[in-house]
């Protein structure tokens, strides 16, 4: 198997490492001039006085002033089918990087034509390696993307557990200068080129614990060893908090209250987290959206969950000034135990959740994340009906609530990137249709 173009490696909450992409970082001269040219175009749709009214949407929306909702899609895997890596004009792997971002900007503005907000800003992450948890993970198939099932390296708690260790951060700080010069290069007087580092997307735990232990014995280790999910569980969070410890102490975090994507769906604008200036110091969590989930433990039931993931959930919470909660799982049977989360503010309502309980629940107080399903999005031909009454029925659970309804975890859209767009349009209509009445 040939390695994966790392431009078909991108969603919405992020782009690949540095490392991982393989560049040589000396672009020729047509792919400069390329970039260049996606570049000031994004810069000009940037400066489209459209852009400011979305933000102010999004920032009045997550301050829950407002009960308009705000519609999002990212199509994940899709954007393969929207922007089809055999239409890239660059070669070299950081420069196909690059274009895909600059060319899902426009598209998002041209084709999709969501809240998206489109900024005028071009970020460069920091170049770095992590020794994760120790063993590596292993799995038995998922060749081209498909399914896997780990193979447990945490096979016996006693034994094994003791060389799991914190994971450590490398940050190779010259090859990050060279990308930054890189970057100013290019964009200079067209993209204002900032420093940038997304380093998590989710601060769960349970998946980095299924990938030590493996699915099965994970889901009955909760009966049959408590002692040891408590352990391991300690260990991960307090592994999560070491990480943000050493972000912070050497400055490394960004502030993500802009049009960052924050959560399992959703932009970070708001006025309820402070914005350090430059002479009050760096960054820290407080300034920040954090993002816990356990999606993989679905099926548990909810005081298993109770028990075992939210206190270390809650303690790393506590860390920020705003939290978003969950992702696939359905938010109402553990809600008891979610809406005690520190910070609490946009709560994830997926297709599996009992969207008639979000008036009681949710109500003004919290962002219903609504995320109606993405099958209809992977067909040929949508199914236009059947997408019309899951919106109108998410807009009907909502109403005078904070909703926001977001499109995400397509792995196709059917060889048919109309849906994507379409989609939009078919929400847009009904959003209308809902204000007018």
């Amino acid at each position: 198997m040939g390695k994966k173009d790392p431009a078909a490696m991108q969603t919405a909450s992020g782009i690949p490492k540095i490392k991982e992409i393989g560049s040589s970082f000396l672009f020729s001269e047509k792919e400069k001039q390329h970039l260049k040219k996606l570049g000031d175009r994004t810069a000009q749709i940037a400066a489209l006085p459209v852009q400011k009214e979305k933000a102010e949407l999004w920032r009045a929306h997550n301050d829950l002033k407002t009960s308009e909702p705000v519609v999002f899609i990212d199509p994940e895997n899709g954007w393969n089918e929207c922007i089809p890596g055999n239409i890239l004009l660059c070669e070299d792997p950081l420069a196909r990087v690059w274009e895909m971002h600059l060319r899902k900007q426009i598209y998002w503005f041209e084709q999709l034509k969501d809240d998206k907000v489109i900024e005028n800003y071009f970020d460069v992450p920091y170049s770095y390696s992590d020794t994760g948890w120790g063993p590596a993970l292993k799995k038995a198939g998922g060749e081209a993307g498909g399914a896997y099932k780990v193979v447990p390296v945490l096979n016996d708690y006693e034994k094994d557990l003791p060389g799991i260790h914190y994971p450590e951060l490398l940050i190779d700080y010259e090859e990050s200068e060279r990308v930054m010069e890189l970057a100013h290069e290019l964009f200079d007087g067209i993209l204002r080129v900032r420093r940038k580092t997304d380093w998590w997307w989710s601060l769960g735990l349970t998946m980095d614990y299924i990938n030590l232990r493996g699915l099965e014995d994970f889901m009955c280790d909760f009966l049959s060893e408590p002692e040891s999910v408590h352990r391991t569980m300690h260990l991960l969070c307090e592994g999560v908090l070491r990480r943000l410890d050493f972000l912070e102490e050497h400055k490394l975090l960004a502030h993500n209250q802009d049009g960052t994507y924050v959560g399992s769906g959703g932009l970070g604008y708001t006025d309820d987290l402070q914005v350090p200036d430059k002479t009050a110091g760096a960054v820290t969590a407080k300034n920040m959206w954090g993002f816990v989930e356990s999606q993989e433990t679905t099926a548990i039931n909810p005081d298993l969950y109770g028990e075992f993931i939210f206190p270390y959930h809650k303690k790393i919470a506590r860390r920020f000034g705003l939290n978003c909660s969950g992702c696939c799982e359905p938010y109402e049977p553990r809600w008891k135990y979610i809406k005690k989360l520190p910070n609490l503010r946009r709560v994830s309502c997926s297709p599996w959740s009992d969207w008639t309980t979000i008036p009681e629940n949710l109500g003004q107080k919290y962002i219903a994340s609504v995320k109606p399903t993405p099958t209809p999005l992977a067909l040929p031909h949508m199914d236009e009906e059947y997408v019309r009454k899951e919106i109108r029925k998410a807009l009907r659970c909502t109403r005078d609530c904070v909703p926001e309804i977001i499109m995400k975890d397509n792995h196709t859209l059917g060889k048919n990137p109309k849906n994507a767009s379409r989609w939009v349009e078919i929400v847009r209509e009904e959003v209308g249709g809902s204000l007018d009445k």
